[in-house]
């Protein structure tokens, strides 16, 4: 690791100098150390991929998607975590979270390309818009769909009318 070295020697007319004493400190270990941690972090960063859900958007938000009402499946999310369901202009129904899941894939089957219009509030958690999207992609590859048809919205006065008794 460290070694010293002493310096000797006689100085002009046998006079004697002072010994010197020299450090000479062994670097290999600390770079080492050093390369050992560079390639730890450089591996770990690399192999954790970030989680993220890819979300494509319009080009234009003043282009208007026409979609007819029997190819168009709502979900309302309140913000007490209450969910509802409908078809077209049907009357919205209140269903439990382990029901999402049949109803999804029921209408999915009827209509493979039914889309799925997603309407929180904006006070809901967070959490249960990610489940739902999730509920729907798992779903969808199930049935073997690889095209993904669902839009996200916030829920407004009429949707809280139309739910807020039930």
């Amino acid at each position: 690791m460290a070694e010293m070295v002493e310096a000797g020697g006689h100085g002009k007319k046998g006079k004697k100098s002072k010994k010197r004493v020299g450090v000479r400190m062994d670097m290999t270990p600390m770079v080492d150390v050093a390369f050992l941690l560079l390639t730890f972090f450089m591996l770990s960063t690399t192999l954790s991929t970030p989680q993220v859900m890819e979300i494509s958007l319009p080009p234009d938000s003043k282009v208007k998607i026409e979609v007819g009402e029997s190819n168009l499946l709502t979900i309302r999310v309140r913000k007490d975590d209450a969910v509802f369901w409908n078809k077209g202009k049907d009357a919205p129904q209140k269903i439990t979270a382990a029901e999402i899941s049949k109803i999804l894939e029921q209408r999915l089957r009827e209509n493979p390309k039914i889309a799925t219009l997603i309407k929180i509030d904006r006070e809901a958690k967070y959490q249960k818009l990610v489940d739902l999207i999730d509920e729907l992609n798992l779903i969808q590859a199930k049935l073997g769909q690889t095209e993904k048809r669902f839009s996200i919205i916030t829920m407004d006065k009429d949707d809280d009318a139309l739910i807020g008794n039930l």
